[in-house]
């Protein structure tokens, strides 16, 4: 049994949770929260937390009386009923369809957020196989949810690779695990990604970071924290910055010229240095050769510090990005490993399953 809270939030909504568990109404929701929308409102849960009672958001009360019963059980059913907000003592009646609720959230967070990387020796997922599973579950949970629900439908963070337009009818698709290039193995990146010798100039500075997960959809950059590799050159009085990313393991050959990548940079130059067009903040489109993402921009004036660098997709993510969150998908991406290397006690969706059996070939 677990014990939540049923509470009034603003005008039009009630909240059903337990302390601690992360709601759809939070101002930036982590990248580590599953998020399932349900009739009368949504429920949540932590990625990290097994727990299988979720918070909820309601809009509808009595849309959701169908199913709060099942999942809350009838202390909780009752006292929304009556609109008798308190603690209260959740214990499921259902725990089986609680726990495929769950497991449904997660195949839609594994849809959007899975933290494929060649670098990180990450497989990728199948996303026919987690469609046929969304399906599966679905069906399962239909006193939940209705039975129109696709990737990206079930939740309130839209963004898998159908929801961006990469359907598998529009674009030629990569084997999973196969790169463009000769092997793609992750000793290949870890080397790559550090920067390559530049017959322009004077190499002034370099380095390598990660890029913030909401700005792109899945399948196009690769998820490592050192997938972003970049380098400054000087040559005749102007300094080219040079950015390369590593490409997802399933990254289409082809990508909609409206999903592929782009880069800003940001530069501080010495004081009194005159900007030249474009200014100290240069955007760059990068463009798909072999297996990463590279573009290049000259800046007119050598930078004092290293350049801040900005890979994003034009359009995609919250127009005020979180703080950093390196320490979250660093988490998530050890979480990721362990589901397919460790017995979690949580069964393994049948696209992870898949991942962990082609795992030592990547």
């Amino acid at each position: 049994m677990t014990v939540v809270h049923l509470r009034h939030a603003e005008p039009g909504l009630l909240v059903i949770a337990p302390e601690r568990t992360p709601l759809v109404t939070d101002a930036a929701p982590g990248l580590d929260v599953l998020v399932l929308e349900v009739v009368g409102g949504h429920l949540s849960w932590s990625l990290f937390d097994d727990e299988s009672v979720p918070a909820a958001v309601l809009d509808d009360v009595d849309a959701a009386q169908d199913w709060v019963w099942a999942v809350y059980g009838e202390e909780v059913a009752s006292a929304l009923a009556d609109n008798r907000p308190g603690e209260l003592t959740a214990a499921p009646a259902r725990r089986a369809s609680a726990a495929a609720l769950r497991r449904l959230a997660y195949a839609h967070w594994a849809s959007r957020w899975w933290p494929a990387s060649t670098i990180d020796g990450i497989p990728a997922l199948d996303p026919r196989l987690l469609v046929e599973e969304i399906g599966l579950l679905t069906a399962k949970c239909e006193m939940a949810v209705d039975g129109d629900d696709e990737p990206g439908t079930g939740s309130s963070m839209p963004g898998t690779q159908e929801d961006f337009g990469l359907s598998d009818s529009t674009d030629e698709r990569r084997p999973l695990g196969e790169s463009t290039g000769s092997r793609g193995r992750a000793q290949d990146y870890a080397l790559a990604a550090g920067g390559a010798d530049s017959s322009d100039g004077l190499i002034v500075a370099r380095g390598s970071g990660g890029w913030d997960w909401r700005r792109c959809p899945p399948g196009i950059l690769d998820a490592g924290e050192h997938a972003v590799s970049w380098q400054v050159s000087r040559a005749g009085g102007v300094s080219t910055v040079r950015v390369s990313v590593v490409a997802a393991p399933d990254c289409r050959r082809l990508v909609p010229e409206h999903l592929r990548p782009h880069a800003r940079v940001r530069v501080r130059l010495p004081a009194g240095t005159e900007h030249a067009p474009p200014g100290p903040d240069v955007e760059m489109p990068l463009h798909l050769r072999g297996d990463a993402w590279t573009g290049s921009a000259r800046i007119f004036g050598t930078p004092e510090s290293s350049p801040e660098i900005t890979v994003f997709v034009p359009g995609v993510g919250p127009a005020d990005p979180p703080e950093d969150e390196s320490a979250a998908r660093d988490r998530i991406r050890r979480f990721a490993r362990a589901r397919l290397t460790e017995h979690t006690g949580d069964q393994r969706l049948s696209a992870e399953t898949a991942a962990a059996e082609t795992d030592e070939d990547f």
